[in-house]
């Protein structure tokens, strides 16, 4: 595997978002100490994220050429085969890069492993040489993701990494027909939830939450169980949030394990802001209104993650 560049993912540090937002920095340091909070923070973080994205580009430029690319243009550049792909950022931006780089490694790094945990981050501005090292010399082992696919009526796709939400854009109640394994019922929810087993750990496990809580109420003592997922675990799980029984709508079908073969079938009666986005990125969503159905499977492509 030949790489003739890299591209590097960054987002934008909470620095730059709050300058941008209050248009110099002054302004913002004088909003967020007004409401009682140390901008110093924001400062050092900010200088920790630029002293690590430093350290990995002077690495980086010693064995190929390079570009930065901005979290907000993933859904617009053309990955291609030639390009070793980096991400420098929190958990978010490896699961959102992943849905647009096929089957190509990822090299992903924390740049400030005192702050963040960094599941999908196995690699500091200090160890990121040793994964470079290993990938050029394709000696490197890689962590796989299994992803999910939405597929519409109309022939839009989305990819997941985490996870989809089904539902309204607003809070109210989501309409539906949702269809598995040869049962169909109309519902009306706060919509579905569609987990990998990379997600299982974040939404799916909030759902997970919220019904060992009710549980106690009426089996005080039950041990407390979690989605256990792996990684690369070939199915995906859905869940249905708060469903509504009533004279037009049912709640038999609300969760379900969706294996390589099957697939979810949700039809819209929704009139308008129904939706369906990945791994918490609203922006990047198709519209599911009224006359538009969709089917959620596993996708044929995996993400690699190096390890």
């Amino acid at each position: 595997m030949g790489f003739e560049h890299a591209v590097i993912i960054r987002d934008k540090t909470r620095l730059e978002q709050l300058t941008e937002r209050f248009n110099t920095k002054a302004q913002a340091r004088f909003y967020i100490e007004r409401s009682g909070a140390d901008f110093d923070l924001y400062e050092e973080e900010h200088r920790v994220f630029y002293t690590g994205l430093r350290k990995l580009q002077d690495g980086l430029k010693k064995e190929l050429k390079y570009k930065v690319v901005d979290r907000s243009f993933l859904p617009t550049y053309l990955f291609n085969e030639q390009e070793l792909v980096i991400v420098v950022g929190q958990d978010g931006l490896v699961a959102n890069t992943a849905k647009y780089v096929n089957d190509q490694p990822i090299i992903a790094v924390n740049p400030d492993p005192a702050s963040y945990t960094g599941v999908l981050l196995p690699y500091s501005p200090a160890t990121f040489k040793n994964a470079l090292n290993s990938v050029l010399a394709n000696t490197h082992k890689v962590k796989t993701v299994t992803m999910a696919e939405a597929v519409m009526s109309d022939g839009q796709r989305l990819l997941a990494f985490n996870d989809f939400f089904i539902g309204a854009s607003s809070h109210v109640s989501a309409r539906y027909r949702l269809s598995f394994q040869g049962e169909s019922e109309v519902q009306s929810s706060s919509g579905i939830i569609v987990s990998t087993g990379a997600g299982s750990t974040g939404w799916l496990s909030s759902v997970f939450n919220m019904t060992h809580n009710v549980n106690q109420y009426f089996r005080p003592g039950k041990k407390h169980r979690q989605p256990a997922m792996d990684w690369n675990t070939n199915h995906l799980l859905f869940v249905v949030r708060e469903p509504y029984a009533s004279v037009n709508t049912q709640v038999a079908l609300g969760f379900g394990r969706i294996n390589k073969n099957d697939h979810l079938h949700i039809e819209s009666h929704m009139a308008g802001n129904g939706i369906i986005f990945s791994d918490g990125i609203e922006a990047d969503h198709l519209e599911f209104n009224t006359g538009t159905s969709v089917k959620i499977s596993m996708a044929p492509e995996k993400a690699h993650i190096v390890v």
